[in-house]
């Protein structure tokens, strides 16, 4: 296949998939439920942490999270006390269970009380590498039980940080699809990477796109450095497009 054949069927891709109901069988559709920014950002980090598994799962787990928070997710964060984080106890998804949901709740209070909040927690670093592994030390900064670390992934180590890149996706890109929000501007969408899963990967290697047989950061470097030569100021939007193709079973 040609690169421009290769354009071609990106593009086509992107434009069948990357419509407002995409977020109908996605996790997107939890912080679409909010207009307000701080609303649509909490909502985003807890559907996109607990993103993975059976989709249908994740979004009855992660809407059973946000009406915990009465609904309002920034109030609650904002003016909740100890004792109220006892709703938590018995939830679980997965292996992301009470223990961490309570300390998720405890540390995002912080960062909103003391800081600016998410989007500061994640402008810190030159590119997305140190923004997330800075966000990661960030987020782990106060005694924490030690197997709550692992849901917060850290691609200094290696991971692909899928879920973390899927969240910036939802933040940074523009909302012009109706699919992701675009409320955060201090990052552009050239500098994100690719939300590396099975489904994007698979398509991606079909298509000759991506090498390496391991979904881990070198994976996620070299599909998005070989997706800016098709769009270099959003590579991330073939996300859509690969995704798209692998679910639906079109490649």
């Amino acid at each position: 296949m040609t690169k421009d054949e290769l354009q071609t069927v990106l593009d086509e891709a992107y434009l069948a998939f990357a419509k407002p109901n995409f977020q109908d069988t996605d996790p997107i559709q939890i912080p679409h439920r909010f207009s307000k920014k701080e609303d649509i950002e909490i909502a985003g980090f807890i559907a996109a942490t607990i993103a993975w598994g059976q989709r249908i799962t994740i979004i009855n787990n992660a809407n059973r999270f946000i009406e915990m928070m009465d609904d309002a997710p920034f109030d609650f964060i904002v003016n909740h006390t100890p004792s109220d984080r006892n709703k938590y106890k018995g939830f679980v998804h997965r292996t992301f269970n009470e223990v961490d949901a309570m300390y998720f709740l405890e540390r995002l209070q912080r960062l909103y009380k003391e800081g600016s909040g998410l989007e500061q927690a994640f402008n810190t670093g030159h590119d997305t590498k140190a923004r997330i592994s800075n966000f990661h030390n960030t987020f782990f900064d106060q005694t924490h039980p030690a197997r709550t670390t692992k849901h917060v992934s850290n691609p200094k180590n290696g991971s692909s940080a899928k879920r973390l890149n899927m969240f910036l996706r939802w933040m940074v890109r523009p909302a012009s699809e109706g699919v992701d929000f675009g409320v955060w501007k201090a990052i552009s969408p050239s500098e994100l990477m690719i939300p590396l899963d099975v489904h994007s990967g698979n398509v991606a290697r079909k298509l000759r796109l991506l090498e390496r047989k391991q979904n881990d950061w070198k994976a996620v470097e070299a599909l998005t450095n070989n997706l800016k030569a098709f769009d270099s100021n959003d590579p991330v939007k073939y996300d859509l497009a690969l995704f798209g193709m692998g679910v639906s079973g079109v490649i």
